[in-house]
């Protein structure tokens, strides 16, 4: 056994005792250079493993080892490498200088370091309020450990640390294509399709294009459902219809983008045309005062935010932003803020009212 180095030893250990446990790498790839150097030359870094011999990188020279039946290996014992996110960093590091993580296989290692780094940031942060309140304010948090991170939004620092770059955006788009194909919530081709997104990704296709082809496969999910409800009219059932038959058609030869546009307005149609209905059953009202709005009874109110339901889902900020005129954006803004105070008041009666009820 070697000296301590930097909190390591180097020891003998039985292959077969070494615990691999749950690892983000499914494909090791051709293992067969490999072998063959480690046939000839032996093996020339150890497996780095933790106090109680969990594998913390190696994965690749430990199956190796295992293909030529080698029983028992040179190993580096690592401390302060045993909670799951130092294994998951070390983990990582070792995935950096050795085979790329697939897609799928990136992503979710970016999920759970991401997970993990919001709870260790909790954590801390729970440390410092209970040492300030312990010691007082002077000097209170002197005595905390630094961070093992840097600070910063917990996405932005999984991603870095999975691909060497602050971009979260496709690492995102591939764990909600999994979560799309594993929601039973979901209609039955929503799911269809995101599984088999899901697959074209594992066998290499582009992020974006299967994104797409899923967000015009929820706004098709979204037609059917309106064409089957029995509550709507007629006219409009057909033309929810229509309008999702005409763009499955197009699917073939459409490009994703071009897809997700036509299914995105073709929902918006049939949208437009529900509200219009429903305006159009409005009764004809009148000012209580002369010069002031209308004033509108509660089914109106509740008609108008269930079409609102979740209305941000449907658009992309980035593209809204900046498309919007300045009249536009400033009568939003002004939409906003006039909601913002009208939920206010409304929130406060209703207290009110629940107070004198109770």
């Amino acid at each position: 056994m070697s000296t301590p180095l930097e909190g390591r030893i180097e020891l003998e250990r039985a292959v077969d005792s070494i615990i691999v446990g749950a690892r983000h790498r499914h494909d090791h790839g051709d293992l067969t250079p490999l072998v063959e150097s480690i046939r000839r030359h032996g093996l020339l870094q150890p497996i780095t493993v933790t106090l109680d011999g969990h594998l913390i990188c190696g994965a690749r020279r430990l199956a190796a080892i295992k293909l030529l039946g080698i029983k028992t290996v040179n190993v580096w014992v690592r401390s302060g490498v045993s909670d799951r996110l130092g294994q998951l960093m070390a983990e990582q590091d070792d995935n950096q200088l050795h085979k790329p993580l697939t897609q799928l296989e990136a992503a979710a290692l970016y999920r759970e370091l991401k997970t993990l780094l919001a709870e260790d940031a909790a954590g801390r942060q729970e440390a410092a309020r209970f040492q300030t309140s312990a010691d007082g304010a002077e000097g209170g948090g002197a005595n905390l450990a630094p961070p093992r991170i840097e600070q910063g939004k917990t996405r932005a620092q999984a991603a870095r640390m999975v691909t060497g770059r602050a971009s979260y955006t496709t690492l995102e788009r591939i764990g909600r294509l999994e979560d799309l194909a594993a929601d039973d919530s979901q209609p039955e081709a929503v799911r269809a399709r995101a599984a088999q997104e899901v697959e074209r990704i594992k066998t290499g296709g582009s992020v974006y294009p299967s994104h797409l082809r899923v967000n015009a496969e929820l706004s098709l999910a979204e037609l059917d459902q309106l064409a089957a409800d029995l509550a709507q009219p007629a006219e409009l059932r057909e033309q929810a219809r229509t309008e999702a038959d005409a763009v499955r058609a197009a699917e073939r030869e459409a490009k994703a983008a071009e897809l997700e546009q036509l299914a995105q307005a073709a929902l918006a149609r049939v949208k437009a045309a529900k509200m219009t209905g429903r305006k159009a059953k409005r009764p004809a009202l009148t000012a209580v005062v002369p010069g002031l709005p209308v004033p509108f009874p509660l089914s109106v109110f509740t008609a108008t935010w269930d079409d609102m339901a979740s209305w941000w889902e449907h658009y992309d900020p980035a593209e809204v932003g900046p498309a919007l005129t300045t009249e536009q954006w400033a009568r939003f803004e002004e939409t906003i803020a006039g909601t913002v105070a009208f939920t206010d008041a409304a929130r406060s009666s209703r207290q009110d009212r629940a107070e004198q009820t109770a």
